[in-house]
């Protein structure tokens, strides 16, 4: 952990035993609008910052909610793998473990032109010091107590060979009891919850900060981060007086109300632990409440839900055709699994968290051009998943794009993606965790006497991996 393919030879970079600094100047411009004549005016403004980035990476941890589940034992049986060089046997020959499909671990950046004008590439994560993924220390918890080998061979992801390869080590790790409300996920979830916390809400957050501070000193972490890789729940209730403040947020816990959701109250334990959180389903777990505790705590937290398949190529192509004067007028998407998730998602609750948070990815470039769409305008945006339980962790999308292009005409695309759920989710995960942990060594400021401030804790910089940011 920690190295770097280059140093920057300018004055505007400066390397200390501990960290790296730079200077930034930020160009953007403010705009005005004459009320009278309706003509707006630019102004390019500047904005010096100083960057400072520690280059200890130090010793970190990963907990993941729903360790047990498909994303949390196939990140970890992956992980084993690619530390230890273990490969395995398929019917193509051996296949060796890699990174393939994470950002950080397996693309490059342009650095710029050698003395023959050739392009230089780096990889992403030496261009400033980074956590391996290899040297993550992981653990987390799960309502089923099924040790980590045995959830990842119930989640039928990997294959036999490397399954049987990674068995014995993966079967030593055991999930902690975690929180269980039967409101907020399917009632098909009910037969796994068998390694559950009791107690009042109150006494379980108490039970979880804990865990994390157990974990953090069993295993001599200098920093831990808090993943929610659990099912989806559905909303919460957000009212005035039960989470509209941080104090607020607090005392319903302490009175246990029954709105205050199991990811809400990880997300509460891990900001008080100093711990960073990052919800990768799409219900509401960062209730206003949360944001202002987290802002109150100087702690980070993103969201929402994993950005891996279908939605990802919607943000690109529904931009592209914006972009390109092209008016979707309907976006049809339907998608079929038969994971864990996709049985949870059957239920009509869990299946509106999922709908609102793929829905939202539109959002911003249909308000970008008023030149296609008419204030109140949208284009249809209709979502349906099923639960087909013999594709397993193999899931079908199958997307529609009506658009109004030329002098009234229609153009349709229509796409079929046939993509293994959990292995784009999971290099998800490494990715969410490389950078969440990036920025907790990051801090800046504007001008020499200012003091050195960490970024805004709503961790914006993760938004191209999540659906809802």
């Amino acid at each position: 952990s920690g190295s770097t393919a280059f140093k920057v030879d300018s004055p505007s970079v400066r390397y200390t035993d501990s960290s790296i600094e730079s200077d930034y100047v930020y160009d953007s411009t403010v705009v005005s609008r004459d009320a009278a004549s309706g003509k707006y005016s630019a102004k390019p403004t500047q904005v010096h910052y100083k960057f400072r980035t520690k280059t200890n990476v130090g010793r970190v941890g990963l907990m993941m909610v729903g360790w047990g589940g498909n994303n949390g034992s196939t990140v970890t049986a992956s992980i084993l793998a690619n530390k230890k060089g273990i490969s395995w046997e398929t019917r193509k020959g051996t296949q060796e473990p890699n990174y393939f499909g994470s950002l950080m671990m397996a693309s490059t950046v342009k650095l710029g032109v050698d003395e023959q004008l050739k392009d230089v590439y780096v990889p992403f994560n030496e261009v400033v010091p980074m956590a391996h993924p290899n040297d993550i220390v992981i653990g987390g918890w799960d309502i089923n107590s099924k040790n980590i080998g045995d959830a990842m061979r119930r989640a039928q992801v990997l294959p036999v060979d490397l399954q049987r390869r990674v068995y014995d080590e993966l079967a030593e790790l055991k999930p902690l009891p975690s929180v269980y409300y039967p409101d907020f996920i399917a009632a098909n979830q009910e037969e796994r919850a068998d390694n559950l916390i009791g107690g009042t809400k109150q006494e379980q957050l108490d039970h979880l900060r804990k865990d994390i501070r157990d974990f953090k000193q069993a295993n001599g972490l200098d920093r831990v981060i808090v993943m929610w890789t659990a099912n989806t729940e559905r909303y919460a209730d957000v009212a005035v007086g039960l989470n509209d403040t941080a104090d607020n947020l607090l005392q319903s816990i302490a009175n246990g109300h029954s709105e205050v959701s199991p990811s809400t109250l990880f997300a509460v334990a891990s900001i008080l632990e100093g711990a960073p959180f990052i919800n990768g389903s799409p219900q509401n777990t960062l209730v206003p409440g949360v944001i202002e505790l987290a802002e109150r705590e100087h702690t980070f937290v993103g969201g929402d839900d994993f950005k891996s398949g279908q939605t990802k190529i919607k943000s690109v192509l529904a931009e592209f055709l914006v972009n390109a004067g092209i008016k979707p007028l309907a976006i049809t998407s339907y998608n079929h699994l038969g994971n864990n998730d996709g049985c949870n998602l059957s239920a009509p609750a869990q299946f509106r968290s999922k709908e609102i948070s793929k829905s939202s990815v539109v959002d911003d470039m249909v308000g970008a051009n008023h030149l296609l769409y008419k204030k109140g305008e949208h284009p249809d945006h209709t979502i349906v998943i099923k639960y087909v339980p013999s594709v397993g962790d193999s899931k079908r999308a199958m997307d529609e794009y009506v658009s109004e292009i030329f002098m009234g005409g229609l153009n349709t695309i229509s796409l079929y993606n046939t993509c293994e759920d959990s292995l784009l989710a999971s290099p998800l995960i490494i990715d969410l965790f490389m950078m969440t942990e990036l920025m907790t060594r990051v801090t800046y400021r504007q001008g020499d006497d200012a003091e050195w401030l960490p970024f805004h804790s709503v961790l914006s910089i993760l938004s191209y991996m999540l659906k809802a940011p």
